[in-house]
């Protein structure tokens, strides 16, 4: 018998992929490094698994892992401890889990969290409900607008009767969340076994937890209420963004020598002479000089320079400088030492997603 006590269970967060859906962002790092009010995608993850008494967690790396694990290290000052699994080849959730157990450090009951998705409510109470319920294993679904991106749940009389991995047709609107709940490894790896690569050539997480529901096994479920975010393109970075900063409150910890009006994050070491509309972040660092105009739903990451111009919903991230006079930046993503700079007084909105290392002159 596997105990499930929450101090006991592991969590292993899964963060070997490319983001190919996210370049050219991700051409420099992995996308569960794009910061979002200062800290890591990642980093999310990992504190909602403290929080809920996670403290043992396994990283599965691949596509810049180094940088994971640099970023990272030994997990100490997140109040966990981290070690890391390699999958050099990305054959899937499934197969990443199986390398974890195959590793050694999957050896009781564990929860997978994907290391690019973000829940407003945390993982805590689903936690707790897993361990009551004595399941073997535990889901959470979401409902979605557009059920052919994920893989989707089909519920008959309250039970989970089968998993669809992005249906072409529809079956169901209920997402399956990027966090699972596992009681027994051993039951995992014999139903890994089982598996086959399937027509994207991975091994889906949803067949492995088909092989439970088909021989019979406890499989579970709540659906979430808060929001939940998978992090897989542009314009989710911004909308994971939007609800972040939808719950941020006041904090001026830099020095501001112009105005902050509303729900906004002053970080130590800014420097706020412009004008500053919450809900917004300001990171360490950053210079908001007194030509610029930071409006609401904008995050700029630390060490960033806005001289002059409007930024409103959009994210900049670390050592970008702008200075673009009299210009609107809407919605875009700046990456990290870009520069976009206007020699001319330049009027009316602009919309750029544009790659860390650029130089836009307008």
């Amino acid at each position: 018998m596997f105990r499930c006590l929450s101090t006991d269970l592991k969590g292993l967060v899964l963060a070997a992929g490319e983001g190919s859906r996210l370049r050219p962002f991700t051409f420099s790092r992995p996308k569960h490094l794009i910061p979002l009010l200062g800290k890591p995608m990642i980093q999310y993850v990992i504190d909602d698994l403290v929080n809920s008494g996670v403290r043992d967690v396994g990283v599965v790396v691949g596509y810049f892992g180094d940088l994971i694990r640099e970023v990272l290290g030994d997990g100490s000052r997140f109040g966990s401890r981290l070690d890391y699994i390699i999958q050099e080849k990305r054959f899937g959730i499934a197969h990443a889990i199986h390398l974890a157990i195959e590793y050694g450090f999957i050896d009781r009951s564990f929860v997978v969290y994907l290391g690019d998705n973000i829940l407003s409510g945390g993982i805590k109470k689903h936690l707790d409900m897993f361990m009551e319920r004595g399941s073997d294993v535990y889901i959470l679904l979401s409902r979605v607008k557009d059920p052919s991106r994920f893989g989707v749940a089909v519920l008959r009389d309250g039970r989970v009767v089968r998993l669809v991995e992005k249906p072409k047709e529809f079956v169901s609107d209920l997402a399956v969340v990027g966090v699972y709940f596992f009681r027994d490894p051993n039951l995992v790896e014999k139903a890994f076994k089982t598996l086959k690569p399937s027509w994207r050539g991975e091994y889906e997480i949803t067949e492995l937890i088909q092989w439970f529901i088909d021989n019979g096994y406890r499989v579970d479920y709540d659906v979430v209420s808060g929001w939940w975010k998978d992090v897989g393109t542009y314009e989710g970075l911004l909308e994971v963004l939007y609800l972040l900063l939808d719950n941020v409150g006041e904090k001026i910890e830099g020095e501001v020598s112009g105005e902050v009006v509303g729900r906004v994050v002053v970080e130590e070491g800014a420097l706020i002479e412009g004008k500053v509309y919450g809900p917004a972040y300001v990171g360490r660092g950053v210079v908001v000089g007194r030509n610029a105009f930071v409006e609401h739903f904008v995050s700029i990451e630390q060490g960033t320079k806005v001289l002059s111009g409007f930024l409103t919903r959009s994210l900049v991230l670390d050592n970008v400088f702008i200075d673009v006079n009299g210009l609107r930046l809407v919605d875009s993503v700046i990456g990290s030492q870009t520069t976009v700079k206007s020699s001319k007084e330049l009027r009316g909105e602009v919309k750029l997603v544009v790659s860390d290392y650029s130089q836009i002159y307008l």
